[in-house]
């Protein structure tokens, strides 16, 4: 069975569309003079890369409701990845995350020029601005693959209520997970830590993953409000799960599949709801002795090797893959329910539910 990411060449089409908008901000910012070319470079080696799901969700939410495939379509999605890219760049900055997709961050890259260039001034900071403005740089080049895609601009109209809110509310999302690590959990009981770090999962990454791209397509092709709010019951749940599944990568993931260090979420210090499971397991002395260790940047490998089998050993693994099998079965029920006009489109979406949760990367 073909992997459902390249039903109608999709992905080779969507990183056509994104190398197009590339090549085309390279006349953009041709007055800027050399200057740029790093900041271009950056972008493109991000976007080389990548499942593609967040078009993907766009494509087919759009089949979903009755649009017809075209390369229009292909680039309206292809702005997903494109702002998934401004995204991690930012993320990556606030974490100050070493790798991305096997390769140094673009704040580390950046930072790496200034380096080996002998230029004047702190290394790290130029790296962390000069990742910023990669970042926005990919948030304008989202609108405008948006806006210029081709389809037709009633389409776009529908779409964009969701497409701002997206772009809004990530922003905002992004802020809540500095936050909610800033505030910590002292004091705060099993059941609040977890409704939290749930929150916060939701907010910063499981909807733009999955529903909100989801309703952005079908809503530019003209869903209606049924099928839209069963597509939203079927992205926010499949979302979570794929994000709860991030986090136990996040920790046991391989750093040839995931393209980040082992147990890379430990060292930030991410309060997930892995981290809430375990922690409700453990007697004081391991209580200690984990929060101690977490978020720790140069956490030994015995010390990351204990913290990974007290997780093990709470049961905290299977109780995150117990949500994840239940959030599972809510996506299937909805899109069970949903009146999609599109056989492919809904064999399809039935497929991404197994890939999205059941993935190593």
């Amino acid at each position: 069975m073909p992997n459902p990411l390249d039903v109608e060449r999709l992905r080779t089409r969507v990183q056509t569309s994104i190398d197009a908008q590339l090549k085309a901000q390279q006349q953009v910012l041709a007055p800027i003079g050399t200057a740029a070319e790093p900041l271009l470079q950056a972008a493109a080696d991000l976007l080389r890369g990548g499942k593609r799901l967040r078009a993907a969700f766009f494509y087919w939410g759009y089949r979903a409701a009755g649009g017809a495939d075209s390369d229009a379509l292909v680039t309206a999605a292809s702005s997903m990845e494109m702002f998934q890219a401004g995204a991690l760049v930012h993320d990556d900055v606030m974490d100050d995350s070493d790798t991305r997709r096997g390769q140094p961050s673009v704040h580390r890259r950046l930072g790496r020029l200034h380096a080996d260039r002998s230029w004047l001034g702190d290394t790290d900071r130029f790296g962390a601005a000069g990742a910023v403005l990669v970042g926005d740089l990919c948030l304008t080049w989202t609108d405008e693959l948006y806006a210029t895609s081709g389809l037709p601009a009633e389409e776009l109209a529908r779409g964009r209520g969701e497409f701002d809110a997206m772009r809004a509310q990530l922003m905002a999302g992004q802020f809540l997970d500095v936050l909610e690590a800033a505030l910590g959990w002292d004091d705060a009981p099993t059941d609040e830590r977890i409704a939290r770090a749930r929150h916060v999962a939701r907010v910063k990454s499981a909807r733009y993953t999955v529903e909100q791209p989801l309703l952005i397509g079908a809503a530019c092709a003209g869903g209606d409000e049924a099928l839209l709010d069963d597509l939203a019951r079927y992205g926010r749940a499949l979302g979570e799960a794929f994000q709860l599944r991030d986090d136990l990568l996040g920790v046991f993931g391989d750093p040839a599949a995931t393209g980040k260090p082992a147990g890379d979420d430990l060292r930030e210090g991410k309060r997930t709801v892995l981290m809430a499971y375990t922690l409700d397991a453990l007697d004081d002395a391991d209580t200690e002795r984990f929060e101690a260790l977490l978020g720790d940047a140069d956490l030994a490998d015995d010390d990351l090797a204990w913290m990974r089998d007290t997780i093990t050993g709470s049961g905290a693994v299977e109780r995150v893959e117990r949500l994840i099998d239940e959030l599972v079965d809510v996506a299937a029920a909805a899109l069970r329910s949903a009146d999609i006009v599109d056989d492919q489109a809904r064999t399809v979406l039935g497929e991404l539910v197994t890939l999205t949760t059941e993935r190593n990367a």
